[in-house]
């Protein structure tokens, strides 16, 4: 299930386009590789195969799968580094509203780790101002109708 932060139609169809391809069929993708995200309820490290492309984070359950099994719009989410313990820290990604949860995960290895904090935040910036840019549009007031 993807969750919605946009007003964008074309991106959001681009996107849900996207997650319908198997991982490798996405051109230039932004960072790619295996994360474990941490199960909030269970407690427990999931493995995903995953993807960064145009501020969103696709989740498949393999390299070998046919399409994403999840995907998260990073809109106005914040990337953190947290330490867990001395021998590892995990990426925290931190929603922009309570309404929305926190997610962590953790690469391979530290190194990894810090290529994909890179990545997050390059991408999130990137589409930041593009979704500014449609917010304004959208709020903007209608002076075409008034008389």
């Amino acid at each position: 299930t993807l969750t919605h932060l946009s007003d964008s139609h074309v991106w959001e169809d681009v996107t849900l386009h996207n997650s319908s391809l198997p991982p490798l069929a996405i051109k230039n993708p932004e960072c790619l590789g295996l994360l474990h995200q941490l199960d909030g309820s269970t407690d427990v490290w999931m493995q995903y195969y995953c993807i960064l492309k145009d501020g969103c984070l696709y989740f498949y359950a393999s390299i070998r799968s046919t399409q994403a099994s999840g995907g998260l719009y990073l809109q106005g989410y914040r990337v953190n580094e947290q330490t867990l313990s001395v021998k590892q820290s995990v990426i925290e990604l931190k929603p922009p509203s309570e309404e929305f949860k926190t997610f962590y995960f953790c690469a391979e290895n530290e190194t990894e780790n810090q290529r994909w904090i890179t990545a997050l935040k390059i991408s999130i910036k990137k589409w930041l101002p593009l979704h500014q840019a449609i917010q304004d549009f959208m709020n903007r007031p209608l002076e075409e109708t008034r008389m």
